[in-house]
């Protein structure tokens, strides 16, 4: 434990030495990041993007949304070369600085050039570091990542090896980017308060949304816009056995909810909206979360309604509350049948995560 500390201080101080980590003015006078949400920008020599450590960082990083119903990829890359690396482009919110130090090449030259003879030398003698990450480097809520290795073979396979970590690091980044600009004005306190009253837990809704139901177990607010359709709903039920977070009863559970209080037509029973599980190349997913300090799961699949007349993808946060009394499912589901989901889908996801279970006051 104790070794591990000191290595990781370590690590943080040597590669304290890249040239490019350091604002003189601690941030507070840079620009605001630019670009677009989910864009990664991936500066490497050209040698190694079209080699084996350019193709598996696009192959990670630009590979398919598998909770999508259309083809959308995790991030859209675009590869920039060192010497065309201008100031416009380094205010870009997603910078990739890759390289290795068994390079020749002119960009690799540039880019290597980043690290002092100390930290190159560190370095080389422990090759287990390989990674950096900076925040506002060249403007404000921008993150960069720093990639490097002496062999790009060790460097490939490292990346290979934590690819999901990478993606989860950035995921995690566009959101809390998109949970600042969502809730910029103040979030809807009447709602919230209506939450508070009736499920016992607070959520924040961003504007533009609007109530549709409410009752001591149901809420569901809504943003119909004239392409897409973006909805958020709550429910509660008692907790009673571990068994109740397995995927086959979140599955069970969300479909109850559904045909219960989702209708494709309000005026009629037999239109309600049902989880999609009979297509096998797009799987219902779930995993284990730890949310706010407590126990739950997380499910992305797809949804439909029962009579295959429309459909979108769905994500959901099932969590206890801090007593264990209650379950909660707190989804977020697109109806966008002409537009690309992935930052629709993005925005909900941020919202069912301001999930919390406070004794104070709304504010």
């Amino acid at each position: 434990m104790i070794q591990s500390f000191i290595k990781s201080c370590l690590y943080l101080f040597l590669l304290g030495f890249l040239l490019w980590t350091c604002s003189s003015d601690n941030g507070k006078n840079l620009p605001p990041a630019s670009g677009v949400s989910g864009d990664m920008y991936i500066i490497m020599d050209s040698a190694q993007w079209k080699g084996e450590l350019g193709a598996v960082l696009d192959s990670i990083l630009s590979q398919e949304v598998q909770t999508l119903p259309r083809p959308e990829p995790i991030f859209k890359i675009w590869w920039i070369n060192p010497k065309k690396l201008n100031p416009v482009l380094k205010q870009r919110r997603n910078l990739i600085f890759a390289v290795t130090f068994d390079q020749r090449g002119s960009g690799a030259a540039m880019l290597k050039g980043m690290y002092t003879d100390q930290a190159v030398a560190e370095l080389e003698r422990d090759t287990s570091l390989y990674i950096r990450t900076t925040p506002d480097v060249y403007a404000k809520r921008q993150q960069v990542m720093y990639l490097f290795g002496n062999k790009e073979a060790d460097l490939v396979k490292k990346i290979r090896k934590n690819g999901t970590r990478i993606i989860e690091f950035f995921n995690k980044t566009e959101r809390e980017r998109l949970t600042t600009t969502l809730f910029a004005g103040d979030p809807q306190k009447g709602i919230r308060e209506v939450i508070r009253k009736d499920l016992g837990c607070d959520i924040k809704i961003p504007f533009g949304y609007r109530l549709v139901m409410n009752n001591p177990e149901f809420f569901w607010v809504r943003q119909f816009n004239p392409k897409d359709d973006r909805n958020v709903f709550i429910y509660r039920t008692e907790y009673r056995k571990p068994e109740q977070f397995q995927k086959d009863s979140l599955i069970a559970l969300r479909d109850k909810i559904c045909r219960k209080y989702l209708f494709e037509d309000p005026e009629k029973a037999d239109t309600y909206l049902l989880t999609e599980t009979a297509v096998s190349f797009k799987p219902v997913l779930t995993r284990p979360v730890t949310h706010a300090g407590n126990y739950g799961h997380e499910m992305q699949g797809l949804w439909r309604n029962n009579n295959y007349g429309m459909g979108g993808p769905f994500i959901s946060l099932v969590v206890l509350d801090p007593e264990k009394k209650y379950l909660y499912y707190v989804e977020g589901f697109i109806y966008g049948p002409s537009r690309d989901l992935r930052e629709l889908i993005r925005e909900v996801e941020t919202v069912i995560y301001t999930l919390s279970f406070p004794t104070a006051p709304v504010k």
